[in-house]
């Protein structure tokens, strides 16, 4: 792996993403894109020069475009633009989402088409470098147009204006950019409006919410083992044969991966004539958990294409003669994030529910069939065990349903009704993070819950009984962290651990790591 991300607008993956956002890895632009964005920038210059008028170079921008700005006035124009447009409300986003907003907005236009100037896309790059992260609220932006008010607060500190974050320090953007050690620019034509004008906001959020349900996916198929063994359950349904019938192909995948991680285990229940198939929650995790792939690798699909789009506008092109052609259209629309986050939303609610439900089964004894007691406590009513761990997953998915309802069926016209159709894409990105956020609490609660199941079982099958090849360490993972609860304790931070070891990647690194 190199020790640097490169930008030259074709190549950056969601893997590059992480890695700045999360690992603080260094940027830098490619030698060509140097070329190709200086060449941009000087077919800009040759515009005003010749007097020509361009779309939010000499003209205002959205229902102004037809309004004629002086060559005198073009550079306070695109100060105007961050000014002006800088106006979003709501929680900030967290420095690995600013990040990554920044990471992508400079790779947008490392492609070279937006007439940027490169000297003001390192300056941007550098502080991505020097850790200078602005204050961008979440909310304000309807996801066409691109994500213009939260990429106006990106913006500010480069001309010295907004607020930015600097060695753990909210500061004036001057200030931070001063500390730093960098210098503040005035913006050129057209630089302004490439700064605001796209979906690097959307994009991001998307890129980081993949990777997020790819590993929480991973995380879900162990908690339904450890639930599974828990509850004495077959692996009569994940036999391959049942899943070549009907070959969606992580549905396959999926059935496959649970027997893998099932291999050995002596806590799941051989055939029995008189107990044939178990519960759904149960006995169709790979038909709802292969569905749920398929929503994510769409989502992958769609976010990597969009990693390496230019969503800005207008935009600059040139023939094999050198000529210039700058066209307006409509890149900057968020309509294919907002619906693979749509689509992310709601597979991962389903996520969700399907594991509040296996918990639901593992603390009922009426619905386990007596297999594990009550709540899973030995003295019910004086103690009530795991009741409200279950209550709380209950209500983390019911607000799962409620944040599912698709944003990108919404739209408001603005503008003067000039832009007269919306994604809502940002809204859908959000909406997709707050359900991640419940889901890692679900299945933290699924999963301390199969842990406490586990331990019932032992007293069954004893000490020496053998877990899933996959199973197992992840069991010890969870024991290493939360206790056999014999009992009532103050749960809420052994949930959050668990919670924590999921965030961190360590649950699924544990799985990993046994089939090395």
């Amino acid at each position: 792996m190199s020790d640097k991300c490169v930008l030259n607008g074709v190549s950056l993956s969601i893997e590059d993403v992480v890695q700045v956002a999360y690992n603080y890895k260094l940027v830098e632009l490619s030698p060509q894109a140097i070329v190709d964005v200086d060449r941009a920038a000087a077919a800009v210059q040759q515009m005003l020069d010749n007097g020509e008028i361009v779309y939010g170079v000499t003209t205002g921008f959205g229902a102004f475009k037809d309004r004629i700005i002086s060559i005198d006035q073009v550079e306070e124009l695109q100060r105007n633009i961050l000014l002006s447009h800088a106006v979003g409300t709501g929680p900030l986003f967290d420095t690995p989402t600013t990040r990554a907003i920044m990471l992508i907005r400079a790779n947008t236009l490392a492609a070279g088409h937006s007439g940027i100037r490169s000297n003001t896309l390192n300056t941007l790059i550098a502080m991505l470098n020097h850790r200078v992260h602005p204050r961008i609220p979440k909310k304000g932006s309807l996801g066409a147009s691109g994500d213009l008010a939260p990429l106006a607060h990106m913006a500010l500190p480069l001309i010295g204006e907004g607020e930015a974050e600097y060695e753990g320090v909210m500061l004036t953007g001057a200030l931070a950019m001063e500390k730093a050690g960098l210098k503040t620019i005035v913006l050129a034509a057209k630089e302004g409006l490439a700064l605001t004008n796209g979906t690097s906001v959307m994009c991001a959020q998307g890129a980081l919410s993949v990777q997020w349900a790819e590993m929480l996916s991973h995380t879900a198929d162990v908690a339904g083992c450890l639930s599974l063994e828990a509850l004495h359950g077959t692996l009569r349904a994940f036999d391959p044969r049942i899943h070549a019938l009907r070959p969606h192909p992580r549905q396959v995948e999926c059935a496959s991966y649970l027997l893998k991680l099932l291999d050995g285990s002596e806590y799941t229940r051989p055939h029995d004539p008189t107990n044939v198939q178990d519960a759904y929650t149960l006995r169709c995790i790979p038909q709802v958990h292969g569905a749920i792939r398929d929503a994510i690798a769409y989502s992958r699909w769609v976010i990597e294409i969009e990693l390496n789009s230019v969503t800005d506008n207008p935009l600059i092109f040139f023939d094999e003669q050198g000529k210039v052609d700058v066209i307006s259209g409509g890149n900057f629309h968020g309509e294919p994030i907002a619906i693979a986050m749509d689509y992310l939303a709601i597979a991962l609610t389903e996520l969700g529910n399907i594991s509040e439900r296996r918990t639901m089964r593992l603390t009922d004894d009426v619905s386990n069939a007596h297999v594990l007691p009550a709540f899973l406590t030995r003295d019910g009513g004086l103690n009530s065990g795991f009741m409200i761990t279950q209550y709380t997953a209950a209500a983390l998915t019911t607000e799962n349903k409620i944040l599912a309802h698709p944003a990108s069926v919404d739209t408001i016209p603005t503008s003067k009704n000039v832009e007269d159709h919306v994604s809502m894409g940002n809204t859908a990105c959000i909406k997709a993070s707050e359900i991640l956020t419940n889901v890692e609490h679900i299945l933290a609660i699924e999963l301390i819950s199969a842990a406490q199941g586990i331990d019932f079982r032992r007293e069954i099958h004893g000490e020496a009984a053998k877990m899933g090849k996959g199973t197992g360490p992840v069991y010890q993972l969870i024991r290493s962290q939360v206790p056999f609860i014999s009992r009532d304790v103050y749960l809420y931070p052994l949930v959050e651990s668990v919670k924590n070891l999921i965030h961190s990647g360590m649950v699924e690194q544990s799985i990993m790591k046994a089939f090395q």
